[in-house]
């Protein structure tokens, strides 16, 4: 299992800063100057050492946008309200046609894509009719489970979703709101092969540093893997 140090750090701080914003333009204020900063950050600051893994809407301009960037991993995730499923994670049944023609079009392109989706059947599926070789499953509900029955019952599904997409051929990963107090069980799940974590290390990294940080956190994924 691989660890994804998140290169895009400031992403991070997008989404402490945009608690704060009040309005539609001043999210897209603050929006707009992280991703500045980012690019500034990756590209002219520190060289780039490491595969880039670019989260995105499933829109034409994104999608051009990762044409002319070529990222290694490209992971489509839902933007509208309209594109989230109840769950929260990438409606694909809802827009096959679309999704597959994104996912063709950069697997044209030797981008490697991954789909954000919930770990249900239907959207499992789903993926694999696009042809996306990769889904992270949305860990969002285990993570914000607030009683030990309700965090193994959302366990229970993504085991059995990353159980079901690993029959039909495909790589699975998982991320959201995981961090180092409940990493362990889902890193221990036999079929995941990447965990993407980012809020967690990085608001660790402020007091312990970078290099700690993502230390501490691949430790605990390894442990559990061998446990």
């Amino acid at each position: 299992m691989h660890v994804v140090q998140n290169t895009l750090i400031l992403f991070t701080l997008l989404k402490l800063l945009s608690v704060q914003a009040r309005t539609v333009s001043q999210f897209t204020y603050v929006k707009t100057v992280a991703i500045f900063w980012t690019v500034m950050y990756v590209f002219c600051v520190k060289p780039f050492k490491t595969r880039m893994n670019l989260e995105m809407a499933v829109t034409d301009e994104m999608v051009e946008i990762a044409l002319q960037t070529k990222p290694e991993f490209v992971c489509l995730v839902p933007e509208k309200r309209e594109e989230l499923t109840t769950e929260g994670g990438l409606d694909v049944v809802g827009q096959l046609e679309k999704i597959k023609a994104a996912t063709k079009k950069l697997t044209d392109a030797g981008i490697k894509v991954s789909l954000f989706i919930d770990a249900d059947r239907q959207q499992i599926e789903a993926a694999k009719k696009c042809g996306a070789p990769f889904i992270e499953l949305h860990t969002g509900h285990y993570a914000d489970a607030t009683t030990e029955d309700e965090q193994q019952a959302e366990l229970k599904k993504i085991a059995a979703g990353a159980s079901y997409a690993h029959d039909l051929g495909i790589i699975v990963n998982a991320g959201h709101g995981l961090t180092y107090h409940n990493v362990a069980p889902i890193a221990a799940l036999p079929e995941i092969y990447e965990l993407n974590i980012g809020h967690s290390i990085i608001g660790r990294a402020v007091f312990d540093g970078l290099n700690k940080a993502v230390a501490d956190m691949k430790a605990l994924m390894i442990e559990a893997r061998q446990s």
